[in-house]
């Protein structure tokens, strides 16, 4: 895929986000499309080598349609103006943790990964683990990879005050504030075109890599007993 090219089209249907405009460029998006498919079904085939529970996983069924629902939204524009993939065990639509890519322009190519929306068991089994035994998050977010791609640390919506059993006095009060539990990776538009097709490829699927430990430590948290 080339990155730069796919920025290009997507600003451009950024100002132009209409059925149109979108039909009339359709061969350039179906190219840009199908290239997009070619690398999630590499990023693929590398992770599962490292996590088997995405075997089977079609890579068509990773990606993310570029079509808005606008049925309940304010803003009525037809299309998305980025690609985007998730590979998690269960396919995009299923509760597990899962690592996420998003290409886009205007700051929008991120590699992202854990829980976005947990489910209520999956938040109390996560928060316990924190409260038990959090050294090993600690440690994973402590890894080489990890503060190469996530220097910021556990990202993810949080709640105001406390959750209900917990002190504000815990050492780990802000991880246990976390109503989702993520780590993300930005690129700006400038470092995309820098990097060109491979080194593109390449930098994607080491961040989605780093993800690892930390979507396995969600896992295990959550299947814990």
């Amino acid at each position: 895929m080339n990155p730069a090219a796919l920025l290009d089209f997507l600003q451009d249907l950024a100002r132009h986000n209409e059925r149109d405009w979108f039909q009339t460029h359709k061969t350039t998006y179906d190219q840009l499309r199908a290239a997009f498919e070619a690398d999630v079904a590499y990023w693929l085939r590398e992770l599962t080598q490292d996590e088997p529970a995405l075997a089977g996983l079609d890579a068509r069924k990773c990606i993310f349609r570029i079509y808005r629902d606008v049925r309940f939204s304010k803003v009525k524009v037809p299309y998305k103006t980025h690609f985007s993939a998730y590979f998690a065990a269960g396919g995009k639509h299923g509760d597990a943790a899962g690592r996420y890519v998003q290409v886009g322009p205007n700051g929008q190519t991120l590699v992202a990964g854990g829980l976005y929306e947990p489910t209520k068991e999956q938040l109390a089994a996560v928060r316990q683990e924190i409260d038990y035994q959090a050294a090993d998050l600690h440690e994973l977010l402590a890894m080489p990879t990890a503060r190469q791609f996530f220097p910021q640390g556990l990202g993810g919506e949080q709640l105001k005050k406390m959750p209900p059993g917990y002190e504000a006095t815990h050492p780990d009060a802000t991880w246990l504030r976390h109503k989702s539990f993520l780590l993300s990776h930005e690129l700006p538009d400038a470092e995309v075109r820098r990097l060109g097709a491979e080194d593109f490829r390449a930098h994607i699927l080491a961040a989605l890599r780093a993800l690892g430990p930390f979507c396995e430590w969600l896992t295990a948290a959550t299947h814990a007993g």
